[in-house]
């Protein structure tokens, strides 16, 4: 089994140790905090055998160790990723995977020069249900889409208290775009290629980050709409609109409903199929390259990280649209 180390103690962690555990693939091996009394604390909801680190030069130097989850705040993932990779070890990056195409393009190429993988945890992408809507819009000429993902942040009492919650922090290249919007131009991208345009508008915040917004994507006949938000909640479905009716889904950030509704208004549903976590079939995926490291599986991976690295350079080019600073643009 894969030994699995991890960077950050969120919720979001939690959850994918449970599933990469439940791949049957990965061991977790040890844990990371800047506080060690966090690791330590975070490990014991396990078995709380795992090695537990404030040193993040320990905790790569493990010859054991052979993946690292990222899940640390957006900001932090390029230099901790680049650590990872010169230290020899895998990355897998929680989304949005870096603040900047400069730093998606170095982990990229460092990631070959040290013959390691690099991957993006983007669950949507590798969900079964997310294949069989690219199979289902192949055939038909597509009109246009709109895709929603909005949900109140739970940082947002803080927030309007007076703190400064890094997800609302440029400083650690946050807002909803980077956070919720990523979901839905992982859609946009991975169902129907490169936009030929991108431009966001956002509603900012004081603290110099957008609460909300809507990007639109402009392709040669059709255009995608895209509705995030991190003040708000949103309970619109998301549609793809072709010539001979309307796809309609629960979500694109993850999806366990869609029913296409033709011109006369009959409805089909199709037989979504969903995992009870939603990130076992991304582990499952991740390890199977890293363990079988056939052409197929390599051309799988790289296939990947070419939609990862498009994706960021549209995350990109819509906060430049809307003039979203980032303090990672500085290097930039």
């Amino acid at each position: 089994m894969l030994k699995l180390g991890i960077i950050g103690t969120s919720w979001i962690t939690e959850q994918f140790i449970a599933a990469a555990v439940a791949t049957k693939k990965y061991q977790l091996h040890s844990v990371f905090s800047r506080k060690l009394e966090n690791a330590v604390q975070f490990a014991e909801k396990f078995s709380g055998k795992q090695q537990c680190f404030d040193s993040l030069s320990d905790f790569l130097n493990d010859e054991k160790l052979d993946i690292v989850y990222i899940a640390s705040p957006n900001s932090l993932h390029f230099e901790q990723a680049k650590q990872a990779l010169i230290s020899g070890k895998h990355v897998l990056v929680e989304k949005p995977a870096f603040s900047t195409p400069k730093e998606m393009a170095e982990i990229i190429k460092l990631a070959e020069v040290e013959q390691l993988l690099y991957f993006e945890a983007a669950r949507n992408l590798h969900e079964k249900s997310f294949e069989q809507i690219r199979t289902f819009i192949q055939e038909k000429e597509i009109l246009g889409a709109n895709f929603t993902y909005a949900k109140y942040s739970s940082k947002m009492p803080s927030l309007l208290a007076g703190d400064l919650p890094n997800i609302f922090n440029p400083k650690f290249s946050s807002g909803a775009l980077a956070d919720l919007g990523v979901y839905l131009l992982y859609a946009a991208l991975g169902w129907f290629g490169m936009p030929q345009t991108s431009k966001y508008f956002p509603t900012m915040l004081e603290t110099g980050v957008d609460g909300s917004g809507i990007g639109i994507l402009g392709y040669a006949d059709f255009n995608v709409t895209i509705t995030t938000g991190k003040t708000l909640n949103s309970f619109l479905k998301s549609e793809i609109y072709f010539t001979d009716g309307t796809l309609v889904l629960d979500g694109v950030n993850a999806i366990s409903e869609a029913e296409f509704i033709d011109l006369k208004g009959n409805v089909t549903q199709l037989n979504i199929k969903v995992e009870n976590n939603p990130m076992i079939e991304e582990a499952a995926h991740f390890a199977e390259v890293i363990k079988k490291q056939t052409a197929d599986n390599l051309e799988r991976a790289l296939e990947w990280q070419e939609l990862s690295r498009n994706v960021n350079q549209v995350l990109f080019d819509m906060r430049k649209s809307a003039g979203i600073v980032f303090a990672a643009d500085e290097k930039e």
